[in-house]
């Protein structure tokens, strides 16, 4: 009754702020704009995120700025139905999202023009990603001192294994399956055949979709396309001349070019004018759609990230490395249980594994989650080794095309340092009871004895991850044994191979999860659930690897899932 109250008191203040501001409204309508300016920069979530009212400092984002894709989707929904609108301004500065969030974006672009409207891009420097977003517009434009990087994906894989012996460190690591390649980066001093393949498969793919996506963007062939692409980068007057982008123009001049459009589109009455913001487009509508507050609270989607190398304890973020800490998630995922409002739970993870048995606790604590209201893992970047073990305590595992999924298997191993401490002169000997008592020490490699006792805990916990995965995706060990060992998949390829359950976007996976709470559709609130984390340097994250330990980590799909595959490499 008591939230009733307050409900209605400021509906009433919001009509109230409606009714004092329509004068103004009115006059501002006069200068209603006819193209709206988004600035599309860095990696903007799925939905917007709760921010705290009274939160001081910090930074206010550029205007124009998309905050999120949700709020982009409304504007671009509200702009359609405004006869006056003709199109929007889309600059791109530093976008890095994931392949999927790229996807999202190109289908919000092709509906608003499907509307009747323009869409015009503007950038300084284009890589592939920013490209094929703009691809997806009317008119794609670069400064005059611009570039655009399109020469496709190229991926660097290491084998350190020579120097580290030149320096006298010997890196010894017992793992199950030809395919779990992570300790080759430390072993090899080559790069091996299954890497490279694993590499390639996954180039192959993100380089058609590229050329797809240009060819049908630019109105070339495929052929046309590889032949550009080879023949890349290219400066600004490089890339008119090749029809990669229709011109060249600086910031200051964007809006006499729209301005020339818009007489060219018969509106002769138009002077030119800046290119606003949607913030002023709602100050100059006379009847703007009101955000009221509903006399109900809005069902809430419980969302728990696993971001980063799964490690025992607590997580960190910030300026170093993202871990996800065990610790960190389980609590995250106690909250989303004991919360009677969240109906249901969305288990977003990016993570290349870690240690196996913080994996192994995630699991627990997602399938004790799962046994009170549905969870559904979300994939759009990187779910491998022990991030895969921990999506399979949900109801449903949910991917997207070019995610990377997979990596079942399990390495274990340590650094032994004695070349080098006898070249800087120390002396070690180890004094020991107990026939695997030195197992952890970095002075010398492991025994025979120490190595089998090692080989077997590292069997034993491949199988018993061959058991978690054949549980949850209803097969047998043998069946999931021969899509393990290490291997890697794409989300087409995982959805085919059965790893997954199916591919989808972020909101259509929210939308299931809400389905599955049997909550109507309609609006839902989404609630991020996360605990403190500390900040872990680079040194603090590779020294805590360097003993002997169990591991469920493919650094190959972590690097697959980000830069490498972002840019040129």
């Amino acid at each position: 009754m008591l939230r009733l109250v307050f409900v209605a008191i400021a509906n009433l203040l919001l009509l109230v702020r409606t009714l004092l501001g329509l004068p103004f409204r009115l006059l501002a309508s006069r200068h209603r704009p006819t193209y709206v300016r988004f600035r599309l920069a860095g990696d903007p979530p799925y939905r917007e995120q709760r921010k705290s009212r009274f939160k001081l400092g910090g930074s206010s984002p550029e205007p124009g700025t998309v905050s999120s894709l949700e709020s982009f989707q409304e504007a671009l929904g509200l702009l359609a139905r405004d006869a006056h609108v003709k199109g929007i301004l889309l600059e791109l500065e530093g976008l890095e999202v994931a392949s999927a969030k790229k996807d999202v974006l190109v289908k919000l672009l092709t509906d608003f023009r499907a509307a009747g409207k323009r869409v015009v891009g503007w950038a300084v420097s284009l890589d592939n990603l920013g490209y094929q977003v703009l691809c997806a517009a009317d008119e794609v434009l670069l400064a005059p001192a611009g570039r655009l990087e399109l020469v496709g994906y190229a991926a660097e894989a290491t084998a350190l294994g020579e120097g580290l012996s030149r320096v006298g460190i010997q890196a010894h690591f017992v793992r199950r399956g030809d395919y779990k390649t992570a300790p080759e980066l430390f072993t090899h001093a080559h790069v091996s055949d299954i890497q490279r393949q694993t590499l390639e498969a996954f180039l192959d793919e993100r380089y058609a979709d590229l050329v797809d996506t240009v060819a049908r963007g630019r109105k070339k062939t495929p052929e046309e396309v590889r032949a550009l692409i080879d023949s890349g980068p290219y400066s600004a007057q490089r890339a008119v001349a090749a029809g990669l982008v229709d011109g060249v123009c600086g910031e200051a001049d964007l809006p006499a070019r729209l301005d020339e459009r818009r007489r060219q589109e018969k509106d002769p009455d138009d002077a030119e004018e800046p290119i606003e913001p949607m913030s002023h487009w709602f100050s100059t509508q006379p009847f703007p759609q009101v955000k009221w507050r509903p006399m109900r609270r809005r069902p809430k989607l419980g969302l728990v990230k696993v971001s980063g190398m799964i490690i025992p304890g607590k997580g960190s973020g910030g300026m170093g490395p993202k871990t996800a800490g065990a610790e960190s998630v389980v609590k995250a995922l106690r909250q989303a249980g004991r919360d009677k409002r969240a109906k249901a739970v969305v288990l977003y993870i990016d993570s290349p594994g870690g240690s196996a048995l913080a994996s192994e606790l995630i699991l627990e604590a997602v399938q004790r989650v799962g046994r009170k209201k549905p969870v559904i893992a979300f994939v759009d970047q990187v779910c491998a080794s022990g991030g895969y073990m921990a999506a399979l305590g949900a109801k449903e595992i949910w991917t997207t095309p070019h995610a990377i999924i997979g990596s079942i298997g399990v390495f274990a191993g340590k650094f032994e340092a004695s070349g080098l401490m006898e070249r800087l002169g120390v002396r070690r000997t180890i004094i020991a009871r107990g026939e695997n008592s030195g197992i952890f020490s970095t002075s010398r490699g492991f025994t025979p004895h120490e190595r089998a006792s090692l080989e077997a805990e590292v069997e034993e916990t491949y199988q018993a991850f061959l058991a978690h995965v054949a549980k949850a995706r209803g097969r047998t060990k043998e069946e999931i044994h021969e899509r393990a060992e290490g291997r890697v998949y794409s989300g087409t390829r995982a959805l085919a191979a059965g790893l997954v359950d199916r591919a989808g976007s972020f909101e259509e996976a929210c939308r299931h999860a809400m389905d599955l709470a049997k909550v109507p559709a309609g609006k839902f609130e989404l609630a991020l659930y996360s605990v403190g984390e500390r900040r872990r340097s680079l040194l603090q994250l590779l020294l805590s690897m360097s003993s002997t330990h169990l591991y469920a980590l493919c650094p190959t799909s972590w690097s697959l899932g980000r830069s490498s595959m972002r840019r040129d490499g």
